[in-house]
């Protein structure tokens, strides 16, 4: 059966404002437009629900069982209406997204500063979290997408490749390492080592890389983040091996940064989203910043190494 809201809404006004000038003008209709609206619930209903004479105006029987269930069903609608209206807002402020911590700290807030520039009022969630955390959030659609190290066997999500960058060695100012150009891993062998966490997802490629070789190396502490490791090394805790981009643009005291050969390892960096569902505009919009500021580096990283080979 269809429900007459319209008559229903006429109803609750006229029962309660007991007047059908004052439901009226509550309502902001003309009293014949309220009549029109309760004449036609009650011939849909097929029962008289108010009575009127010049003096009086009542509910009949049948209008006063009415009247309990037609207020609590208008209240609950208007409810649902207003969490939908609170919702569909939410969405339109506000997006949300997943990037590497090392990404975030050093590279998301200059592209957040121009997207913020032509999106002033819509608010950015991010979720700095490890890769198996922030794939999960794309996954469960927390996060419409995420910068983060990406794979090809990720069936269920769609891939933007950004960059592919080395890991690098960082290790004190003043250590016998700091002054080469470069370094082969087996140049490591007893040299202290801080090692970042599994969760990163860094470990295994430097594992994987290294092979059955990894069991020269002396890994004596472990941290869960670049930035914990590199302050370490400043203050001559050891050496750590991380991704260029988490050192690129830190200015660290004390420390000196090393490119590491033989072999070299990398990682590559990309955009996740979920396959089959489109991001919202402006996450889009976004998404097309994080891509041209990593095209940047990329050009930027290409000169550098053509300058230093023509040196």
């Amino acid at each position: 059966m269809r429900i007459d809201f319209l008559g229903l809404e006429a109803f609750l006004s006229i029962a309660n404002w007991g007047s059908f000038h004052r439901a009226a003008g509550h309502l902001n209709l003309s009293q014949t437009a309220l009549s029109h609206r309760l004449k036609k619930l009650e011939e849909d209903l097929g029962i008289k629900l108010v009575t009127r004479s010049t003096r009086r105006l009542s509910l009949t029987p049948a209008g006063l069982e009415l009247l309990p269930t037609a207020q609590k069903l208008i209240e609950e609608l208007s409810t649902s209406l207003d969490t939908l209206r609170r919702q569909g807002r939410d969405r339109q402020e506000r997006i949300a997204i997943g990037c590497l911590p090392t990404i975030a700290i050093h590279h998301l807030p200059q592209v957040l500063a121009e997207f913020q520039a032509t999106h002033p009022l819509l608010a950015v969630r991010v979720y700095d979290n490890s890769v198996s955390e922030l794939t999960d959030r794309v996954r469960a659609g927390e996060a419409e997408f995420a910068v983060t190290i990406v794979s090809a066997n990720r069936w269920d999500l769609d891939i933007i490749p950004l960059i592919k960058e080395p890991f690098v060695l960082v290790c004190p100012a003043g250590h016998p390492l700091a002054k080469r150009e470069t370094v082969d891993w087996q140049d490591l062998a007893g040299v202290p080592l801080i090692r970042i966490s599994a969760q990163t997802g860094n470990r295994l490629l430097i594992d994987d890389a290294l092979a059955s070789r990894r069991e020269m190396m002396t890994w004596r502490n472990e941290v869960q983040h670049v930035a914990t490791a590199i302050g370490m090394v400043a203050a001559g805790v050891g050496c750590t091996v991380v991704p260029k981009l988490g050192v690129s643009t830190v200015r660290v005291t004390g420390v000196a940064v090393v490119a590491l050969r033989n072999p070299s390892v990398t990682r590559t960096l990309g955009i996740i989203t979920r396959r089959d569902h489109p991001l919202s505009p402006a996450a889009e919009t976004l998404a097309r910043l994080v891509q041209t500021h990593f095209r940047q580096i990329s050009r930027r990283d290409d000169a550098d190494e053509a300058i230093a080979a023509e040196n």
